[in-house]
């Protein structure tokens, strides 16, 4: 079964390169028999959560006091360390909870080394976490654990660190039951954000099987101030970056196309510009 870029589109909207991680994944899904809409699903729907919408290759870990409280409870409150301390200091929140010797189930991460919290933070579309995972991937690709902590900031490195644990975890199985819970619980040991993960495996299956329509054809004209699907879909013909914002540097990247293809180069997507650009 092979992605197209509407269906891809419908599973991470906020994407302004949904072409390019189509391309990439038509390349990498079949090698890994993700080939069926409810593997598809489950993969991108979880990828997408973890990466907001493969947006995010490197875990964010600025939280505010509250936030830690609430995201990492076992390490601060009452009766813990003060949440305050660490509070907007990614580094120094990564050392302690990613550190082994904070952590209930010791030796899991395998993060023993001063630093290595922060050194192997999540990264790639699936956040893969720890030395120990990072060194296990790393030994697959022939390279070190610190030089796949850069790979896995690339799209190339951070869907192959996504498809790798996905093998490893046996996940294609989980998938056919079609459990968005049961996948949760095997990617990060509970059911953190299942009610987003199960919304957009919903979608996902629904963009699968073709009971998302296809975007409707842009005709309306389209110029500086527009903004909207239209937008992006123009933005996304373009080749840069599809914000659904019609500013200066879309008007220069439409008269520049327009220049190209014979066109008027008055930065206005009108009758003929649409009928070029769109067909």
């Amino acid at each position: 079964m092979k992605l197209t870029v509407e269906q891809l589109g419908a599973m991470i909207p906020s994407n302004n390169e949904v072409e390019a991680w189509c391309e990439e994944l038509n390349k990498a899904l079949p090698k890994y028999d993700i080939n069926t809409p409810k593997r598809i699903a489950s993969f991108i729907s979880q990828c997408a959560h973890e990466s907001r919408d493969f947006t995010a290759l490197e875990e964010n870990l600025n939280y505010s006091q509250g936030a830690l409280e609430r995201v990492f409870g076992r390490y601060f409150g009452e009766g813990k360390r003060n949440a305050a301390e660490y509070a907007r200091n990614p580094e120094k929140i990564a050392n302690y909870v990613y550190m082994d010797k904070y952590r209930s189930k010791r030796g899991a991460l395998g993060n023993t080394q001063e630093g290595d919290g922060w050194r192997f933070r999540g990264r790639g579309l699936k956040q893969l976490t720890g030395r120990n995972n990072y060194s296990r991937f790393a030994q697959d690709y022939g390279m070190g654990a610190e030089e796949a902590a850069m790979w896995l900031e690339t799209k190339e490195g951070a869907l192959a660190s996504a498809l790798w644990f996905w093998s490893t975890n046996g996940l294609n199985e989980i998938a056919d039951t079609g459990s968005v819970k049961a996948a949760t619980k095997r990617i990060n040991g509970g059911d953190i954000g299942l009610a987003d993960r199960q919304r957009r495996y919903a979608t996902a299956m629904q963009a699968l099987t073709g009971e998302i329509p296809p975007r409707a054809p842009v005709t309306q004209t389209l110029r500086v101030g527009s903004h909207g699907d239209g937008v992006k879909q123009m933005q996304r013909k373009l080749g840069i970056a599809a914000d659904g914002v019609f500013g200066a540097g879309t008007a220069k990247a439409v008269k520049a196309w327009q220049e190209a293809n014979g066109l008027k180069a008055d930065g206005v997507i009108g009758s003929k510009s649409l009928a070029k650009m769109f067909g």
